[in-house]
């Protein structure tokens, strides 16, 4: 099942997410901004300026987008994998959570003690979660996960990770995360328990879920998502032709059938058509009211 190239030039791509008007918006992690992809036409079209390293985008309920801000990578210093886009200014910022208003406007929610956010999701209560492991080009520091809530209390749900990347819920809510090379449960008793420890040789960067549980990872270096069930069993790998770097996923189509990946080397979005369930809706943000 070969994915459709449906937009190019959203240079290391990550965090996509689909929007109420059709099309997905994605983060350029190395040009520090999000670009809205209308995938009917293959347009794209450069919405917000973050700076630093944005790596996962979520909707609010304004039409705006949180995201997590990894403070910013210096791509000259990450090798010939990525080379094309080491032309990229480096833009450092602070690591923390940015919101986007629906104009582009970006601010923060939160930006003080944080190492590299990576992901990040919300639940019915508004309460955002997200992952804070080390910035791999620096000091390695075990990862932490964190909550913030719809009253901007913030608080540290679990920590100790070895690299914590992808977060999403199950339909039952519980947090999965990926962990390390492997996936893995937060319980809401404070325990964890592995999906799966091992995803394959390229591990897992970020991943969605849909309605039946099921689990769909970008396994990065296999250049292309794997399809694990609640169980931990990998029942399809769903390949991109080519060589590549594909960092995460997210369902959409007017059916919600669709999957979406973001295949950050070369640059592209692509797209499977008829997935077996449709994913799991996401709870937008709730924006502050002007």
């Amino acid at each position: 099942m070969i994915p459709e190239v449906i937009a190019s030039g959203v240079r290391f791509g990550e965090g996509p997410v689909w929007c109420d008007d059709g099309t997905v918006v994605a983060t350029s992690v190395c040009d520090g901004a999000l670009f809205r992809v209308t995938p009917a036409t293959g347009r794209v079209e450069r919405i917000a300026d973050t700076g630093g390293g944005p790596n996962a985008a979520y909707p609010a309920s304004d039409g705006g987008f949180v995201v997590t801000q990894n403070g910013g990578l210096d791509f000259s210093k990450m090798g010939a994998r990525v080379g094309e886009f080491a032309d990229a200014p480096y833009r450092p910022a602070a690591p923390g959570l940015q919101r986007v208003s629906p104009a582009g406007d970006v601010d923060y929610l939160v930006a003080d003690g944080f190492q590299a956010p990576n992901d990040l999701v919300c639940d019915e209560a508004g309460t955002v979660f997200f992952t804070d492991p080390y910035n791999f080009l620096s000091e390695r520091k075990t990862g932490r996960v964190w909550a913030l809530h719809a009253d901007g209390a913030l608080q540290l749900v679990a920590d100790g990770f070895v690299y914590c990347n992808g977060i999403a819920r199950e339909p039952a809510g519980t947090l999965v995360v990926v962990e390390g090379r492997g996936l893995m449960r937060l319980l809401p008793d404070g325990s964890r328990e592995w999906i799966v420890e091992q995803l394959g040789p390229g591990g897992g960067d970020g991943f969605c879920v849909d309605v039946d549980g099921r689990f769909y990872v970008a396994s990065t270096t296999e250049h292309g998502v794997r399809v694990v069930e609640p169980d931990g069993r990998e029942v399809e790998f769903l390949p991109i032709d080519g060589d590549g770097l594909t960092t995460n996923c997210c369902f959409g189509g007017t059916d919600g059938c669709t999957l979406f990946a973001t295949d950050a080397v070369p640059g592209n979005i692509v797209a499977w058509e008829g997935m077996p369930a449709p994913g799991l809706p996401l709870h937008p943000w709730p924006a502050p009211t002007p």
